[in-house]
């Protein structure tokens, strides 16, 4: 159990974690429907009840994704976060604005009123997933930034990577393919978002435009995932030579990951089966309401197969385009061997942890919301 060994285990821990965030986003798939699905205020109020008790989990998983990072990959938190701030500002203050609008949206003197926070739920759900797309296509697509270590010994300006651009994030909106991902990720956040009121919401008429919401979404989904998976697995990526750390473009990069890794290329095959299956019984199926589990699964199995085929394989997890020998791998960017040893002692919690929220969620999901419910219950969202 080396330092080699420890940089593979966190990357594997980022990438569960990222990949339970995309499953977690259907709560912002869900924000995004409340116009198009909640015809009246008991409807929407249903609808918005159903995901209150499930945004928390988002949001925490969100800054665990952040704060694991930190700990783990240092290098990279450092350059992206303190060099493409204005994305992950825009990203933060989306999820902020939800926070809010969860816990003031029916409380007494509420001078805003229900239409102003439905609003800012409706800009988390839409900005929430797209930003956060556009961001982990960085991943692939690489980033403006120079990485010099050496200043760390300059007296007075110790800063080891710089952005090459005054755009600071932003510019990653104007990659094709960080699109494609950005928008891939909404229409997968609105197809679970419906998914997931069928299984939680007890009403024949929002059962009936969930499942049309699937249909539309799903089908919108599964065109931008192809067109994504195919622009990376064609485009050329770069490498690490393990001896020198010398960095150099591969042509089909990502495409030969997925050969010399096949048990990667098997888990990315089960996640995708997993995913149509749940969307075809849930559209054809009579009254099918367990679409978002097999949904879930096979998200994260296909997010954690993304993450490893941009991480592992000697492959740059943030390539930079300003200079390529900047690019950060699992190798040059992560903590020292005696904190990643300290810090994958405490993540043998981790298991503990997701039982207790699992135990949670099934206490929380014990009883679907109905109207009846949203017509007498006081302490709603």
């Amino acid at each position: 159990m080396n330092e080699i060994f420890y940089q593979h285990y966190w990357w594997f821990l980022i990438s569960l974690l990222g990949a339970i965030l995309v499953f977690l986003l259907f709560v912002q798939g869900g924000q995004s429907l409340l116009a198009t699905m909640g015809k009246n205020e008991i409807e929407k109020s249903m609808m918005v009840n159903s995901l209150g008790r499930k945004w928390e989990f988002t949001f925490t998983t969100l800054v665990v994704f952040g704060g694991a990072f930190f700990a783990s990959f240092p290098l990279f938190y450092s350059t992206s976060f303190g060099g493409a701030y204005w994305l992950w500002m825009a990203i933060l203050f989306s999820f902020i604005i939800q926070a809010v609008s969860y816990e003031y949206r029916s409380k007494r003197g509420n001078f805003l009123g229900k239409n102003t926070y439905d609003t800012f739920l409706l800009i988390n759900g839409i900005v929430g997933p797209v930003l956060l797309g556009v961001a982990v296509g960085t991943f692939f697509t690489g980033a403006d930034f120079v990485v010099e270590k050496g200043n760390l010994t300059t007296p007075g300006s110790p800063v080891i990577s710089s952005w090459t651009n005054g755009w600071h994030g932003l510019e990653a909106l104007l990659d094709v393919r960080n699109l494609l991902l950005g928008v891939t990720v909404l229409f997968l956040a609105r197809t679970q978002g419906a998914l997931y009121f069928m299984n939680n919401i007890k009403d024949d008429t929002l059962f009936e435009r969930s499942r049309k919401q699937v249909l539309v979404n799903g089908i919108v989904f599964v065109l931008f995932f192809l067109s994504f998976v195919t622009a990376t697995l064609l485009a050329t990526g770069y490498e690490t030579n393990p001896l020198t750390g010398e960095v150099f473009p591969r042509a089909y990069k990502y495409f030969h990951n997925l050969i010399e890794m096949p048990w990667v290329a098997f888990m990315f095959l089960v996640g995708v089966v997993l995913v149509l299956y749940a969307l075809i019984r849930s559209v054809f199926g009579q009254h099918y309401t367990r679409g978002i589990w097999f949904s879930g699964i096979g998200t994260v199995l296909v997010v954690l197969s993304l993450f490893f085929i941009a991480g592992y394989n000697n492959t740059p997890y943030y390539p930079s385009v300003a200079d390529m020998q900047s690019s950060l791998t699992i190798y040059n960017s992560s903590s020292s061997l005696f904190t990643l040893e300290t810090m994958s002692v405490v993540s043998l919690l981790i298991p503990f942890v997701l039982a207790y929220i699992f135990y949670v969620w099934r206490a929380m999901d014990k009883k679907p919301i109905t109207a009846t419910e949203m017509k007498s219950n006081e302490h709603k969202y």
